[in-house]
């Protein structure tokens, strides 16, 4: 029988950056960009602050969950003001934990709760169609460029061989 912290360290396959979002200031829409320098305060450019919610995340998978319970078709990612968007690594799993994204570390550190503009931005129900889908806030561990397309794995974390 294999211990339950083990399997609770596994991960199928390393996750991929599918997005980067750098949010210039509060309230100005999120631009799009193939690289970006990840400092200890987040994203060059951003407007995030060094600490734990310095980088956010949001998982790709979610989106469709999001855009059904929101009653939209589809989501674009720049309306949810996420930094990262992320698909194939369960990131709920990875709570504590320190991701590599390139040569960037990063730990998991809190949910990020949906905020108040979800609402005007989905429309009606649209906050509560994020609770639970919103993402994650991370502390920058080691900075470093990272670009889309990167690889985002587990420390110490094990994944099978592909």
């Amino acid at each position: 029988m294999i211990p339950l912290a083990d399997l609770m360290s596994r991960h199928a396959k390393p996750g991929v950056v599918d997005q980067i979002w750098c949010r210039p200031a509060r309230l100005v829409d999120p631009i799009l960009v193939e690289r970006a320098e990840l400092t200890e305060r987040g994203l060059a450019g951003d407007h995030a602050r060094a600490g734990k919610r310095a980088l956010t995340l949001i998982q790709a998978e979610h989106l469709p969950v999001i855009a059904s319970l929101a009653g939209c078709s589809t989501i674009d990612p720049a309306l949810l003001r996420r930094n990262l968007v992320i698909s194939g690594l369960n990131l709920a799993a990875c709570r504590g934990q320190t991701l590599t994204i390139g040569a960037a570390e990063v730990e998991v550190t809190v949910p990020c709760h949906p905020c108040s503009r979800m609402e005007a931005a989905l429309g009606y129900g649209g906050y509560t169609a994020l609770r639970g889908h919103s993402g994650w806030c991370a502390r920058v561990i080691t900075p470093a460029p990272i670009a889309c397309g990167d690889a985002v794995t587990v420390r110490d974390g094990q994944t099978a061989k592909v």
